[in-house]
């Protein structure tokens, strides 16, 4: 449940995200800087930074507890990075969305609407299977993907490990077309993640993310896992104080 005090009420969306793809870049600092939002900073796992792209499956949506006809299930795809915010002694440890791709033109226009996150529409489709998941989309006139493989068990990762650090951020920021940024949080439980391995990358970064932040993406992945997911609920947005 959602604590009192910070974001109180009936959540806005609830569903399940499951068979997470989350492929994993070390980046310069400098590069994103530029694109955290007021009030945050910028989180780094024992001094290094990551950008993540994610790829998974909505299942069981719901808006403000009612299901959108013919919008229950469907896969996404973002492009992340992480951030921080202290609180009353709290470090909300949170995630950046640059662009999240989804097939449904209602689940973008909402998310543009409400949340003012940088969604677009593109078709998508999926094959998963035990220890491994592929995701595609439709750019261009040609299908790209991504596809992982676990390498081992899954399990729950340590608090202080890379995987966590990826893994377990339960805030989302955006930053809003007046410059000032909304908080937001995610409820769920944390995840089982088993290390992975990238069977396969086709991802036109320049042409999706442009060249500054494609230049995040140019080297090898530093690591992949796959993640079992969750059901979550995601909370009602309020704006930060200037």
């Amino acid at each position: 449940m959602t604590k009192k005090g910070v974001h109180e009420g009936r959540p806005f969306l609830t569903a399940e995200w499951r068979d997470l793809a989350i492929v994993n870049f070390e980046a310069d600092p400098r590069i994103l800087e530029r694109f955290v939002p007021n009030g945050t900073q910028l989180s780094l796992w024992r001094g290094r930074c990551f950008v993540s792209v994610v790829a998974f499956r909505f299942l069981n949506t719901r808006i403000l507890g009612a299901p959108v006809p013919f919008h229950r299930e469907f896969e996404e795809l973002n492009l992340r990075f992480y951030v921080g915010r202290t609180v009353g002694g709290e470090l909300r440890r949170g995630v950046v969305f640059v662009k999240e791709i989804v097939p449904k033109r209602a689940v973008t226009f909402i998310a543009r609407a409400v949340y003012n996150e940088n969604y677009h529409t593109l078709p998508m489709r999926h094959a998963v299977a035990a220890g491994s998941a592929r995701y595609e989309w439709r750019t261009a006139g040609r299908w790209s993907n991504l596809a992982v493989a676990a390498s081992g068990p899954a399990s729950v990762p340590e608090l202080d490990s890379q995987e966590s650090f990826i893994a377990e951020h339960h805030w989302g920021y955006v930053v809003q077309r007046d410059g000032e940024t909304v908080e937001y949080r995610v409820e769920r439980p944390r995840w089982r993640v088993a290390p992975a391995t990238v069977v396969s990358w086709d991802l036109d970064a320049r042409s999706m993310y442009g060249d500054v932040l494609a230049t995040c993406l140019e080297g090898p992945p530093a690591s992949a896992f796959l993640a079992e997911g969750s059901p979550v609920s995601v909370g009602r947005s309020r704006r930060l104080a200037p």
